[in-house]
This record gives C-alpha cells, structure tokens and sequence, in this order.
C-alpha cells in the first residue's frame, strides 16, 4: 500500500522534523515516508504540543494534521511510561466516520512502524470478535468511532482511565453528525483534563467546537491556519447553468472532453446517486455509487476498488462521503449543488490536495440554483462560469431501471430548439458581456463563452 499523504511534504513551508527533540524512531518513520519539513499546521502545532499543551487547531482536510497529532502521541507515548497496571490503551483518537478512522490507523502504522507501538482501530458494522481480541491483546492506542467505543465501554471490554493523550479529528464533523452526547459519554471516562493532554482539530472552530474546548481542555493555545482562504488556491473551480435534464449529457461530456484520473461526483440524494452511477456504467464508464443505505463490507468494498484505481469514478452524497480520503482525485463535480454552503467548501477540498492541483466543476440547475448565492458568500468570490458548445452534450444510451424508481425526478428531455420556435434546452445563448463584466467574471478559457448574468436562474 503507498504512503497515505507522502505528497503532503510537497506543501512544506517550515522547520526540518528533525530540528525537534524527537525520538529516533519516529525520525526514522517520517523519512521513510518522505516528510522532511513541516507543513504550516505542523509547524504551528508541534512546539506545543510536544511541550504537553492542550491545541484546538483550525486545519483544512490535506494539511498534514494527522501527522501533526501523531508525532506528538508517539513521542509521548515513547517516554518511560509510568508502571504498568494492565493492558490499557494510553491514547485515544476519536474520528466521526470509520473510512477516517481507518485513514488514521493508516498512517499510524507507516508513521510509526519503528517504535513497536501497538495501535488498533475500532468502528462499527464489522465484526466484534477481531477488535476485542485487539483489545484484550493490549494496546498503546486505539483510533475509534464514538458509537462502536461506547459499545466496548458498556461491555466493560476497555478501561480509559490510562488515557494520557486524547486527540479529537473532524470536531466540527462530530457535532454535525449528532455525536455530542457520545462525545460527553466519552471523555467523563477518561481521566479528569488536568490529567492528560488533549488535541482538538476542526475545519472551523465554531461556537459549538469552542465549547466543546472550554469543557473538556486544559487552556487550549487556538490554532488557525490560513483562516482567510477557506478554499484551496489550487482548486480551478467552474459553473455551468444548465437545465435539469441536460446534467447527465453535460457530465457525460466533461466525462469525454475533460483529462481526469480520479473522479468524485456529489448528488444531494441517494436516489439520485444510485441513478447517476448506474447512468455511467450504462454508458460505459466505470463508477459506483456510495450512499448510507450500503453495508461495511460493501462501503470497503467500493472504497478499496476507488484508492486503486479500478473504479475511477465514485458517486456519493456528502453524509456518505464523510471522513473519505483519497489522494490524486483530480475532478469533483457537483451534480447537485449543496443546499449547506460549507459542504461547498468540503466538497472541493477533495481534490488539489497535499500541493496537487484539481477542478471542480459545479452543475447549476433551476432546482438547486438557490443555493450558489451563499456559497459565493461564503468563499468570497463568484464562481467563474464556463459555456459548454452543443458536443459536450453527449446523448444518454441504454435505459434505466433505477429511473423507475425516481418518478417525476427523472423528466424526459425537452424539444430542441428548431426553426419552428422549439426552445433551448440551455435558453437563449448569452449575448457578450460589458468589459466590465468580462472582467468580474473570465470564462473557463479562450473556446468558451461566458454566460450572462442577466440570464442566471433567480428566485421568483
């Protein structure tokens, strides 16, 4: 297996590793990975953390953070650990989802694989027997989701009074998904704050995330990294306006014109996830689609078959895409644009990861169309907008037998516009738009045509 984010040294701006104190081995495990220099967010957390501060960090996903937390739960955990009373796990690393717990346990192994840590990592829809043995084994850490730790609580299977590091991932994830009351059940398990050291990163320290700090952390030192640039710079970001039932043609038209190696494809429902993947399989393309009605083994499954490369194309919603993390994702492409402005932010963030660059491509329809103007808010600026020629509507072939199922959601294609007065599938084509608009907002590249603002889909 590659190295999960050996690319993230790419984007290293800072101190060498190895002007901090620490232990041989995790030295050892940072260059056989290839991290020679720190990345911001590491270079801001470790003189910290490393000193046994309590950091609630602001890091975007792809910004080195988990090596940032790991490096400072190894060297904690290398120093003469206090006599032994048990097996007990002396870290703990809750994730929201299991693909980011098992994305952690991971980079654990290769990280650490020279300082004879034992590392395990629990979450649910597998079997118990396997993670028990794990645990009665004895570990070091245990990188888990919050549901199935609580289960190994109840059991009495696993004592966390020898927590010494906590680290929280995605906090702002956690909460989002309804997991404040596991959260609470958690860490009044663990040894009281003053007792242990505590990481917390989130893509934003909201409100909610700042008091989650206040009661479970020691003084926390706030982190931000690049808190002005909610989007990454190297994302190349394009919106096409386009009627409802031209979607499919103009996906399968960026799916023929566009130079891809990797791509993601967000929907907002699961019907229309299962729809559009099995509209790209007909159309001989080879893409699955991931919603929360699937079971683990298919989740890992697909999941498996996506990081190497025999499904090249994957179709998710954004709940079933949380904690996904895939290098080398070149294209994501926003089938429906997200009703949650900063699911936006994290869609995108799929792609131009650990230095690379990528594009996102965002489908606006008069259904969803409502919801660009807070997005556009929300990264501060418009989206540049791009006009697709009449060949990148590539026509659908086959029939679907999901279709069946979506009813109305489905419509059949309009007339075409034609010397009877039919109209456009796309409307009128834009008429050229004032210098000043050029200016405001460039089109995708010289072969494309801009469309008017006068002619966007607005409220009634």
């Amino acid at each position: 297996m590659p190295p999960p984010r050996a690319a993230v040294n790419d984007i290293a701006t800072g101190s060498e590793f190895r002007s901090f104190d620490l232990a041989p081995q995790i030295l050892d495990g940072l260059t056989d990975a290839g991290f020679h220099r720190c990345t911001e967010i590491q270079e801001r957390t470790l003189p910290l953390s490393l000193r046994g501060r309590d950091v609630a960090a602001q890091a975007q996903t792809g910004s080195g953070k988990t090596a940032a937390f790991l490096i400072t739960i190894f060297q904690r955990l290398m120093l003469p650990a206090p006599k032994k009373t048990g097996k007990e796990p002396r870290a703990l690393v809750l994730a929201p989802t299991r693909e980011l717990a098992l994305q952690i346990y991971r980079d654990a192994q290769l990280l650490g694989k020279h300082t004879r840590l034992r590392f395990s990592v629990i979450y649910g829809g597998v079997s118990y027997r396997s993670q028990l043995d794990d645990l009665t084994a004895g570990l070091d850490m245990i990188v888990a989701t919050p549901g199935r730790l609580i289960d190994y609580i109840k059991q009495k299977s696993v004592n966390l009074q020898r927590i010494s590091i906590l680290v929280i991932d995605e906090a702002d994830r956690m909460l989002d998904m309804g997991f404040i009351a596991d959260l609470r059940f958690i860490l009044k398990r663990l040894p009281p704050y003053q007792r242990r050291q505590s990481m917390l990163f989130s893509a934003t320290l909201s409100a909610r995330v700042l008091e989650l700090t206040y009661e479970y952390m020691n003084l926390p030192e706030e982190i931000t990294a690049n808190p002005e640039k909610p989007v990454v710079d190297t994302v190349v970001q394009l919106l096409y306006h386009v009627s409802g039932v031209d979607k499919l043609p103009l996906t399968l038209g960026l799916l023929r014109h566009e130079s891809w190696e990797r791509v993601l494809i967000f929907a907002n429902t699961k019907s229309t996830v299962a729809w559009l993947a099995e509209r790209l399989c007909q159309n001989g393309y080879s893409a699955k689609g991931l919603t929360g009605d699937l079971t683990q083994k298919q989740r890992t499954q697909i999941m498996t078959q996506y990081r190497q490369g025999k499904i090249p194309i994957l179709v998710a919603t954004d709940v079933a895409s949380r904690g996904l993390h895939v290098e080398d994702i070149s294209h994501v492409i926003n089938y429906d644009i997200p009703q949650d402005r900063e699911e936006y932010v994290h869609r995108i963030g799929r792609t131009a990861r650990a230095g690379r660059t990528g594009k996102a491509i965002t489908l606006a329809c008069e259904r969803f169309v409502y919801y660009l103007e807070p997005i556009e808010e929300l990264i501060g600026q418009k989206i540049p907008l791009a006009w697709a020629d009449d060949n990148w509507f590539v026509a659908d072939s086959g029939r679907s037998t999901a279709a069946k199922s979506l009813g109305r959601q489905v419509p059949q294609r309009p007339p075409r516009e034609g010397r009877k007065g039919r109209t456009s599938r796309r409307g009128p084509r834009p008429s050229e738009p004032s210098a000043k608009e050029s200016e405001k907002r460039s089109p995708a590249s010289p072969g494309q045509r801009p469309v008017d603002p006068k002619k966007r889909h607005r409220r009634p």
